[in-house]
């Protein structure tokens, strides 16, 4: 178990650092970077939760990985515009 949360977090942070990379190369956006960097936290956080939410769990991670989307989206947009 503590190798698997060691892993995980091994990889949010990799998206993390990979992500801030990517806004500062299209454009500095350091609120949607944090923003970003949240909803990473958030999208592992839910992955790591019991599964015994009645269907809600899920939808969050549906939902959080629609606004992960909108925000890397939001920042191409910023960068060309």
């Amino acid at each position: 178990m503590f190798r698997f949360a060691s892993r995980q977090k091994l990889l949010v942070g990799i998206l993390v650092a990979s992500s801030l990379g990517v806004g500062y190369a299209l454009g500095a956006q350091p609120r949607m970077d944090a923003a970003l960097a949240l909803l990473t936290n958030a999208r592992a956080e839910l992955e790591a939760a019991v599964p015994n939410k009645g269907g809600h769990r899920e939808r969050a991670i549906e939902l959080v990985d629609r606004a992960i989307v909108q925000v890397r989206e939001g920042i191409a947009f910023a960068a060309t515009h």
